[in-house]
């Protein structure tokens, strides 16, 4: 089988949100000072490749220490959307077969080659209202991108967010190096840490494909 990284790199000056605060990642001891090294993370729970729970826009929804760690995990379908304006509902019925035996969708962009630049937190494709309610008919575990977010990144209401949270649907946002997966079927592990009642976390995803 085969390995590939979907995770961009945490670290100091990288990509957030808009009106979030950078991580900040101090050596905190040293091995010359203290016998041990060891750094000192602070970060907001939504930082670089990440997931969202339900809880974190909808008060009252499940967090992340409601859902089984087997959640986090299963077979994936990848949608190429590199030429779209937006993501409709027309796209999402040429894969709704496969997506009926699938429990993530990976909308693959190439919004990862502005990691770093402000273009990647404009102009990329979301998904219309029609088109998430169709996954959501479809009982996805979670909507996977390769973007800053399921809605864009100005919005005011979080539309796209709202309604998969109603229905306990998980976002992972953020993913990497989509364009190393050849084929539309993979198996996808995205894990969370194991944070208390989380509104999101950051995530280690990968894709494991047979050779």
């Amino acid at each position: 089988m085969k390995i590939i990284d979907l995770t961009h790199d945490l670290c100091e000056g990288m990509p957030v949100y808009p009106g979030t605060e950078p991580p900040q990642i101090k050596i905190a001891t040293t091995i010359e000072n203290d016998g041990f090294e060891e750094r000192l993370l602070t970060m907001f729970s939504h930082t670089g490749t990440h997931m969202d729970a339900p809880c974190h826009i909808l008060k009252g929804q499940k967090s992340l220490s409601d859902y089984d760690i087997s959640e986090f995990m299963g077979k994936a379908v990848l949608i190429n959307v590199q030429n779209c304006e937006s993501i409709d509902a027309e796209l999402i019925m040429k894969y709704a077969d496969k997506l009926r035996w699938a429990s993530f969708v990976v909308f693959y962009s190439g919004w990862d080659k502005f990691w770093g630049d402000e273009r990647y937190f404009q102009d990329y494709p979301v998904l219309t209202i029609e088109a998430t309610k169709i996954l959501i008919s479809l009982k996805m575990k979670a909507i996977c991108m390769d973007m800053i977010s399921i809605d864009p990144a100005d919005t005011e209401t979080y539309d796209n967010h709202k309604l998969v949270f109603a229905e306990n649907i998980l976002v992972v946002e953020n993913l990497n190096n989509l364009n190393k997966i050849e084929q539309d079927e993979f198996l996808l592990s995205c894990i969370p840490l194991n944070i208390k009642d989380g509104d999101g976390s950051p995530i280690r995803a990968f894709a494991t494909l047979e050779k």
